[in-house]
């Protein structure tokens, strides 16, 4: 398998794994992620259209060192999926998505057709998060949760792509699953308020890909992210699972 995401440090936390991950299933799957911290969809069609080789390449987690264009990324062999994102301080604002997602789908339909559209669901911030845009959210994590959620689902849909729903399994571990209660003492998803923990949230992040673009098992997945023990491993990896296939449906 090979994806290529347009993104920004939330597809990066989302890739980290992800190759590692897949490995440990017997998966080959490459993953390519074109990296500016917090570009917007408006950006990104602004860079494609000018064609400026301003993304940092990274290649199965790992930078490479090499910055690169989204037509030039787009030409670079073949693709299964292509991911697109909205940056998270814009998640939850609907008129931030268009005209520039329409514009970007367009453009990766045309370069790819072989290639299935989808729509990488990022997460609400931290309920004490300090990043500069949770005001606009009231400081209130569920009110952007459902704003993002709204936002991302109209976006699929005007565009006719799927989703990967890693925001809304970020949420569903916040709120139903024992130990992720943050404002009552429980593990944050969080490392800064906004990007994913390390290791947890990022690994919860690979299996919701897994699960969504290869119909993979999560709990089947044996890769051990470093500060991560068994225990907490299949606890996550069964979590997801559950919540992917029986409570998500």
């Amino acid at each position: 398998m090979r994806t290529l995401s347009i993104g920004n440090s939330f597809s990066e936390d989302a890739c980290a794994y992800l190759h590692a991950a897949a490995a440990s299933l017997g998966i080959e799957w490459e993953t390519v992620n074109l990296y500016i911290g917090g570009c917007s969809l408006e950006y990104h069609a602004e860079n494609l259209r000018e064609k400026r080789e301003n993304y940092a390449l990274e290649l199965n987690g790992q930078y490479t060192g090499r910055q690169i264009s989204i037509p030039d990324a787009l030409a670079d062999g073949e693709y299964d999926f292509i991911t697109l994102q909205q940056a998270s301080h814009f998640s939850g604002k609907r008129e931030t998505y268009y005209p520039f997602l329409g514009e970007l789908a367009e453009a990766c339909r045309k370069a790819q057709p072989g290639a299935k559209l989808m729509i990488h669901e990022t997460w609400a911030y931290e309920t004490d998060s300090t990043h500069g845009a949770f005001p606009d959210y009231g400081r209130d994590q569920r009110r952007m949760y459902d704003l993002l959620k709204a936002a991302y689902t109209e976006a699929s849909e005007s565009i006719g792509a799927g989703i990967i729903p890693v925001g809304d399994t970020v949420q569903y571990f916040r709120e139903h699953v024992d130990g992720f209660n943050y404002p009552e003492g429980g593990e944050s998803l969080c490392r800064d308020g906004f990007h994913l923990s390390i290791p947890t949230g990022r690994f919860l992040a690979s299996l919701v890909w897994l699960e969504t673009l290869a119909g993979a098992d999560a709990r089947a997945v044996t890769f051990l992210p470093e500060g991560m023990d068994e225990e907490k491993r299949a606890f996550t990896a069964q979590q997801v699972h559950r919540y992917l296939n029986e409570v998500r449906g």
